[in-house]
């Protein structure tokens, strides 16, 4: 059975266990076996530095025995997707794993970082657009910066866009469902292209 490591900000969450482990149920759902940061005890630490650190090497060694990812890109903490999720998205990226994304926020970068600077841009002479502080703007109409939209895309993943409730942003598994069944397609249509004895070796994972 295929795995999927479960990247995203909802660790954070008051109900954080519930609401990874109804991802979880999903995941099941669709055939796969969900990782997600939280399910293995991390032993006690000497420094809270230690404790962070072998979190850390916990979450990649779930990554590495993961077949694919499917990170919550919706923004936290600002305009801006949670940084940790980044950086996991990118390492699955570099592994070549099934990559997968999703947004609970319709709005793009640019109009988010429209809103950062408060609508106040001015054009330069070659035309880009900048901020007050000097900075340029990506306009590429993707969810988030285009090296995540780009490594994702690029590797035959998918980026879901869902506008959800405000009360809903890190709850609502509307497009969280939409990459679980984009990748479980992924896997029928390969699974249905081997050979008999490829699909056997395959249902050993």
């Amino acid at each position: 059975m295929k795995k999927l490591y479960i990247a995203g900000p909802e660790v954070f969450l008051v109900n954080a266990r519930e609401q990874m482990d109804r991802k979880a149920a999903l995941v099941r759902q669709y055939g796969f076996e969900p990782l997600c940061p939280g399910d293995l005890d991390i032993p006690a630490q000497k420094t809270k530095k230690a404790f962070g650190l072998a979190i850390s090497k916990v979450n990649e060694g779930m990554m590495n025995a993961a077949d694919g990812v499917i990170a919550n890109l919706t923004p936290f903490r600002g305009q801006w997707a949670d940084v940790g999720t980044v950086f996991e998205l990118g390492y699955m990226c570099a592994l070549g794993k099934m990559v997968a994304a999703y947004t609970n926020v319709a709005s793009d970068h640019y109009q988010r970082t429209l809103d950062f600077y408060d609508n106040q841009i001015t054009e330069d002479a070659k035309g880009y657009r900048r901020g007050p502080d000097g900075l340029s703007l990506e306009d590429f109409e993707m969810t988030d910066n285009l090296m995540l939209d780009g490594g994702v895309e690029r590797r035959g993943g998918i980026v879901a866009v869902h506008a959800a409730a405000a009360d809903e942003m890190y709850t609502d598994l509307t497009a969280f469902e939409e990459c679980l069944k984009f990748l479980a397609e992924r896997r029928d249509e390969r699974d249905e292209g081997m050979r008999p004895e490829e699909l056997d070796a395959s249902n050993d994972d």
